[in-house]
């Protein structure tokens, strides 16, 4: 991050996660109008997470970053009220996700960023992004909703242990083997779910667990692979919902 400038996530996957399963959400119920303010408010919080979480543990940017994160949460709450508005029953959802977001806070204050709790957490947040998609759109908590959550947790998580085996964790031989045995697992999940076409949208991932686990990859080339691996994912979850 710049000390100067705008201040916006580098992650690459945090994009992904805070766009793909909305839009599975949305498909899965019906799609209308007030799915884009409520989009723009859910991009915005992303938005405003990052400088927050960050200025915990940059104390020498911490006011700067606070401002980025103010503005953001200005900005999102403007997009948020007419949605809240025509549909209260979203506040359903603050609780669970500040909960969630509590847990992400103590992990970065205990500088365990990379925990797999605190990934869990991150993912559970954009998934419900997801539900609350699908809720708007006309859906209910049923079991469509579970699956919109359920499908994306299982997804988002597999490239977590895909991404650790190739950075951080690469020389790790029982993270490399959990990455490729959760992998598997995804296959199997779909089955139990009682929809056994959507073990397609696991194949990539798992073919690229397989192959690339535990070797020397460089970020663009990550960036790429994940990029082709939640597009896919997009388009074939899309279809089987």
């Amino acid at each position: 991050m710049k000390k100067q400038g705008i201040v916006i996530p580098h992650e690459h996957g945090g994009w992904a996660m805070v766009s793909v399963p909305f839009v599975i959400g949305m498909m899965a119920g019906r799609p209308q109008w007030m799915h884009l303010p409520l989009f723009l408010a859910w991009l915005l919080l992303y938005l405003s997470s990052y400088p927050f979480l960050q200025s915990v543990k940059r104390k020498k940017e911490r006011r700067r970053l606070i401002t980025w994160g103010v503005i953001y949460s200005a900005i999102a709450l403007v997009c948020l009220i007419p949605v809240l508005l025509s549909f209260p029953k979203l506040f359903y959802f603050g609780p669970i996700l500040l909960v969630l977001l509590m847990v992400n806070l103590w992990h970065v204050k205990q500088k365990s960023e990379r925990a797999v709790l605190n990934d869990l957490c991150a993912v559970l947040i954009f998934s419900i992004g997801g539900a609350a998609a699908y809720w708007l759109g006309g859906g209910g908590w049923d079991r469509t909703m579970l699956l919109v959550v359920v499908f994306n947790v299982f997804f988002f998580m597999g490239s977590v242990f895909f991404v650790k085996s190739v950075f951080r964790e690469r020389t790790n031989r029982r993270w490399i083997a959990c990455a490729k045995g959760f992998h598997v697992l995804l296959l199997i999940i779909p089955w139990l779910l009682g929809l056994p076409w959507m073990m397609i949208a696991y194949l990539f991932p798992l073919v690229r667990t397989m192959a690339y686990a535990g070797k020397t990859l460089r970020p663009m080339k990550v960036g790429i692979i994940e990029i082709i691996s939640s597009v896919q994912y997009l388009l074939l979850t899309i279809a089987v919902l």
